[in-house]
């Protein structure tokens, strides 16, 4: 099975935007979220 993870959403709370940009080096990502077959590719399905 695939890894464990814990989305957090910086848009709904941004409370989690220090701890987001400390893991990425400062940068702000685009995320990739599998489901099944369903893929969305940014926030919202927008990148």
């Amino acid at each position: 099975m695939g890894l464990t993870v814990d989305y957090r959403n910086v848009v709904k709370n941004p409370s989690f935007l220090p701890e987001m940009l400390a893991l990425t080096n400062g940068e702000r990502e685009v995320p990739v979220i599998c489901r099944g077959a369903e893929v969305t590719i940014g926030w919202q399905g927008r990148s």
